[in-house]
């Protein structure tokens, strides 16, 4: 494989989708960061799976629902075409490392999309009373708690009976 990608550190939102080709009961022995050429991948960012476990859904469709990806980025005939298994790999699975990836056997890319993201908007707020600033409450003393309270009330009876003994004691002498 002569593809090479680039990944940035600040980079997120972008999947990239690999065929592996192996046979399924081997995906639990497949290496992926040793196939893209790297040392370490975020284990909870990358997925690798057989796709007959998408039977009923389809490629496009865990594309679509599952990594929400969207619906006018994916080929969806091509990708639903794909058999065999399936290497997904998430921005976040490089954890903010600037990386080379040289892929090589037994991977074969089909696509980088990127995933969906609602608009941010910055609207004023409907209601006058929700503007302006908030005065800052007084703060509120914690009230001591009851063993706290007990320990002082104990602290406070040793010291008199201390007191009482060496008033005593000094009578006495």
């Amino acid at each position: 494989m002569s593809e090479r990608f680039e990944v940035r550190g600040d980079e997120h939102g972008l999947v990239r989708l690999f065929l592996v080709d192996i046979p399924p009961e081997e995906v639990g022995a497949f290496d992926a960061a040793a196939a893209l050429g790297i040392e370490k991948l975020d284990p909870g960012q990358i997925e690798v799976f057989p796709l007959t476990d998408l039977k009923g859904l389809g490629l496009s469709g865990y594309m679509r629902e599952g990594l929400g990806i969207a619906e006018e980025e994916i080929d969806a005939a091509r990708l639903d075409a794909l058999e065999g298994v399936v290497f997904v790999l998430r921005s976040a699975a490089f954890e903010g490392a600037t990386l080379t990836l040289t892929p090589r056997a037994p991977l074969r890319w089909i696509g980088t999309y990127r995933e969906e993201t609602a608009p941010v908007s910055f609207e004023r707020l409907p209601d006058a009373l929700a503007r302006g600033a908030v005065a800052p409450e007084e703060p509120v003393g914690k009230r001591p708690s009851d063993a706290a309270m007990s320990g002082r009330v104990a602290m406070v009876a040793l010291l008199i009976i201390f007191a009482l003994t060496a008033l005593v004691l000094w009578i006495a002498g």
